[in-house]
Parts: C-alpha cells; sequence; structure tokens
C-alpha cells in the first residue's frame, strides 16, 4: 500500500482519535464484520457512552465505486431514469470517503472529537513520523489541512486495502465459473426469485450488473428509496434497541430532506412542494447483509427473515410491522417474524409512522411491496398498494430460497471438500 495508505490503516484502529480514546472506526466497522457493527444494536453507543447515534452504522466494503451525489445521477443499468443518487452517509451529504471521515469524527453523538483534537492525537501518536511521510514534514504547520489529510489517508486505505473490496464470496466463485461455485437447488430458485420483475424485483435497486468504473456485483444502484419503514421506538413491543432520538414524538428522520442534510429540506428554493427528497435513504450493497444484526437505517429489523418477511407483507399484513389503534374484535396473534405479537380485528394501523403525513406520498410501491412493476413507483405518483388482506407475492417457500441466496453474498467461502445433500438452502 502507499503511505498515505499505511498511515490510513494506522488511523483507522487508532481509539485515540476519539474524545475519550476509546472508540476507532474499528469500533463500529469491524474488520471480522465486513467492517460493519459486531452486534446487532440499531444504532451505536458514542465515545460518550450516554449518548448514541441515530442511525445504523453500515458495512465500509464495496465503497470504492460510488460516486459523488446527484440530483439526477444517471443509473448504472442505463434504463432507469436520472434520479437522486451517489454519495456516502445515508443521506448521501458526503462527496468522498475522506469527506466522510470527518462527520463521525465530529459528531458528539458518535465518535465526540474536534479537528484540533484529532491533530493533536495524530502528533502524539506511534505513527506520526509516517503520517509525515506521507504527507510532508510540515504536514502539523496548518492544523485544518492536517486534519484534512486524515480523512485522506484513510480513505487510501479503503481504496487500497483488498479487504474492503475482497470480492470472495461464493457468488463471485459461480459469476466467474470458478470451482466451488456452483450453486444448490435452493440458491438457484433465490437468485431467480431476486432477479425476477414480477416476484423479489429485488435487483431493480440492487444492480448485480456491470457498474461504474468497470465494477461488477455491487448489489446497489446507489439510487435513494423511501420504503416506509416502522418508527424505531418504544411502541415496538419488547424493542430491544429503540433509537433514542425518536422519544421526541416530533422528530423525524427523514434522509434527504434533513435533519442532518440541510440542502434539500421543505421549504427550499427549487424543491417541490410536497417535497419529493423527504424519506428517502439511499440503498446499501447486499453483499455481507447476511452477516449484520441490525438493518435499514434505522435498524428496526434484526434479521434476513424479517428484511424479507417485511418487503412482501407491508402492504398485505401492515398489521405485523406498524402500531394500531382501535378494533373491537379479539386480539388475533401476528407471526413471530412480525414486530407487533397481536392485532386486534377492525383496528386502524398507523402505516408508514417514521414519516410525516405530508411527505407519505414519497413512499415506494414498487414490487414485491405495491403494485409498480416500473417507472415512477410511488404512492405520490398512483401506484396502488397491494391491497391489505390479500395474498403476498412471494410464498414462504420463496423467501426461504431468497435468504438462501442472499447468504451466497458472505465474503470468506470456503467451498466444502464435499457438497452437502441436505438441509434447508440445498434442495
Amino acid at each position: 500500500m502507499s503511505l498515505a495508505a499505511q498511515a490510513g490503516q494506522k488511523l483507522f484502529f487508532d481509539s485515540n482519535l476519539s474524545g475519550n480514546k476509546n472508540m476507532a472506526c474499528a469500533t463500529c466497522h469491524d474488520p471480522a464484520y465486513a467492517y460493519g457493527p459486531p452486534n446487532s444494536l440499531s444504532v451505536q453507543l458514542g465515545s460518550d457512552p450516554t449518548q448514541s447515534g441515530a442511525r445504523a452504522v453500515p458495512s465500509l466494503r464495496y465503497k470504492d465505486a460510488t460516486p459523488p451525489y446527484n440530483d439526477v445521477a444517471a443509473n448504472p443499468d442505463n434504463v432507469t431514469s436520472n434520479a437522486p443518487g451517489g454519495g456516502f452517509m445515508w443521506d448521501g451529504r458526503a462527496a468522498t470517503l475522506a469527506d466522510q471521515v470527518a462527520m463521525p469524527l465530529l459528531n458528539p453523538v458518535e465518535m465526540n472529537s474536534s479537528k484540533a483534537a484529532v491533530v493533536q492525537a495524530v502528533q502524539n501518536a506511534s505513527y506520526v513520523d509516517l503520517f509525515k511521510q506521507a504527507f510532508g514534514a510540515d504536514v502539523f504547520s496548518n492544523p485544518d489541512a492536517a486534519f484534512a489529510d486524515v480523512g485522506k489517508a484513510i480513505e487510501a486505505y479503503e481504496h487500497e486495502d483488498t479487504s474492503f473490496h475482497p470480492y470472495t464470496s461464493k457468488y463471485d466463485l459461480y459469476v466467474h465459473n470458478k470451482i466451488g461455485g456452483t450453486l444448490t437447488a435452493a440458491e438457484t430458485r433465490g437468485l431467480l426469485i431476486f432477479n425476477s420483475g414480477t416476484i423479489g424485483n429485488c435487483s431493480a435497486c440492487h444492480y448485480a450488473g456491470a457498474n461504474f468504473d468497470g465494477n461488477q456485483g455491487l448489489m446497489t444502484d446507489f439510487t435513494y428509496q423511501a420504503i416506509g419503514l416502522p418508527r424505531n421506538d418504544t411502541s415496538i413491543p419488547n424493542n430491544p434497541s429503540p433509537i433514542p432520538a425518536n422519544q421526541d414524538p416530533t422528530y423525524y428522520d427523514m434522509g434527504l430532506c434533513g435533519p442532518l442534510r440541510t440542502d434539500h429540506q421543505p421549504g427550499t428554493a427549487g424543491i417541490a412542494t410536497p417535497d419529493p427528497y423527504c424519506g428517502m435513504f439511499k440503498v446499501p450493497t447486499l453483499r455481507n447483509v447476511a452477516t449484520r444484526g441490525a438493518f435499514f437505517h434505522n435498524g428496526v429489523l434484526h434479521s434476513l427473515v424479517q428484511v424479507v418477511h417485511f418487503y412482501n407483507t407491508r402492504d398485505t399484513n401492515p398489521e405485523y410491522w406498524y402500531p394500531a389503534t382501535g378494533g373491537t374484535g379479539a386480539p388475533i396473534a401476528n407471526p413471530s417474524y412480525a414486530l407487533f405479537p397481536q392485532y386486534a380485528s377492525g383496528a386502524t394501523v398507523q402505516k408508514f409512522n417514521d414519516l410525516p403525513a405530508a411527505f407519505q406520498g414519497n413512499v415506494d410501491e414498487e414490487l414485491p411491496m405495491g403494485t409498480g412493476d416500473g417507472g415512477s413507483n410511488t404512492l405520490g405518483s398512483g401506484t396502488q398498494p397491494r391491497a391489505q388482506g390479500s395474498t403476498p407475492i412471494m410464498t414462504e417457500h420463496d423467501m426461504q430460497d431468497l435468504i438462501c441466496f442472499l447468504n451466497i453474498l458472505s465474503d470468506g467461502y470456503k467451498p466444502p471438500a464435499t457438497q452437502p445433500t441436505s438441509g434447508t438452502c440445498v434442495n
């Protein structure tokens, strides 16, 4: 690796960069967990342990091909119309990986440091000479520039160290026709469901084809979607990890339109009313998705079983996912994967309860959630949800096969000496 990348590696694992000298980048972006969090918390505790973030920590793998944010970004599939895409963080507000580094470092509920403190920590570090070799002997003469160089060093490390983009999954062996890449019957069916525009439709956003800069199989098109997630708060019975910020009923995290991003907020000059950006969050890669313990920007779901069922039943059975009021009938038990264990017949479901009603027209109604199968598929565009109480588009068998496929996207796959002949993901 270059000198800058070597310095970046040291910085990435240095807990002295945080305010309480107890948190490194690697604390939340653990290499053993695909550079994602090592636990199932919806949001991670900060350097100040009385504080926690407001969004789930994403994996840092396969970020090297991400383009800067653009309101009218080209889609790598060369078919879909230009739309918001690119950028780093869940709302794309960082243009580069170097820019992204500063955000957790300076956030008081994350690493809780300052530019001056970070630069001082580097000056006191055992690797200070390496940092000077990379950025010049007088690098500390301008503290602001030195802080920017910290970001550049970590960016170089993420670009140059192949552990951030290893392409060592069973899926990679399969697409490159390598030994050990033969899919089982269940995995093959799952792949077909993933790609099917009339069943799973996952590839509509989690694009697996040729991507920017010659990359392929990134499992994202870098776009933004509003999928109407449940609010991660204490209304969910036995919620293991509600987001503290959601204790304020007037607080809404709406992604592209704020509050952390400020250039698309409602009322901003040149932005339509109602604001079309509200509720939209970046589509993440699905590589290593099976290693995660919390899913989506608010970490409200905690297993792939929940995630796949949410997509399949969000509209047909919203009572599984959102709180409900009223109802006169006897409680009806919901499935074990549901967020809400029971539902009273006739109750009114508070659907899309993490997005103000004024912006719920932005919610995606593309298959399998709604009925859209191409083009603009939001409620506001007239695309209809699947009717409550109707049959979901995927069967239980379909969903199990899809989960089998998602599991082969995990890096570090070692082909077994003999292929299994039985098991959930075999036949």
